[in-house]
């Protein structure tokens, strides 16, 4: 059993081939050569952050699937700064069109040293942003972002930071190792 921690960078598709759209896409072979490897979960094309590829099927089950419950966190920036009455639906379950989430650990952090994001964030003057640290035990399509706009904070920039044990500490956008 062999186990990649790799750093997707924003745009990239979390699978090897793209065969659907007419125009190639970035996906993960054209970062990651190491043949029988596949990914454990997936990361949408607009987030970056922690993918965990596996050679063995169990673990990619175990790591993907919510009933395992596995602790995924992510580094959210939202547009406005909600304080902590506003955030505490996101502590107790949201509401969402395919029904109330977990809780999630939620904290305000302060802005992560992070690298630049290719393209950047829009910025926009008169609209502050902030920084959350949100951590989550399942797996929903675009959970994260919809739960901050349930709350009224639109996701501009969501990095996934962790998932279990392993972290992307050292590792730049488009880097993996073995774990």
């Amino acid at each position: 059993m062999a186990l990649i921690a790799f750093n997707k960078p924003f745009g990239v598709l979390s699978q090897f081939t793209d065969a659907r759209s007419p125009t190639p896409r970035p996906t993960l072979s054209a970062f990651i050569d190491k043949a029988g490897f596949y990914p454990a979960g997936r990361l949408d094309r607009d987030s970056e952050g922690l993918l965990l590829l596996t050679d063995d099927g169990r673990l990619q089950a175990r790591l993907s699937d919510p009933r395992f419950k596995t602790p995924k966190t992510y580094l959210v920036q939202v547009e406005g700064e909600p304080d902590d009455g506003l955030l505490q639906p996101l502590r107790d379950g949201v509401m969402l069109n395919d029904g109330i989430t977990r809780p999630a650990r939620t904290d305000r952090i302060d802005p992560p040293d992070l690298w630049p994001r290719d393209p950047p964030v829009r910025f926009r003057k008169s609209v502050p942003d902030s920084w959350l640290r949100l951590t989550v035990a399942e797996g929903r399509n675009r959970q994260v972002r919809r739960m901050t706009a349930a709350i009224g904070f639109p996701t501009l920039r969501l990095v996934r930071w962790s998932i279990g044990e392993w972290n992307l500490a050292g590792l730049a956008p488009g880097e993996w190792r073995l774990l």
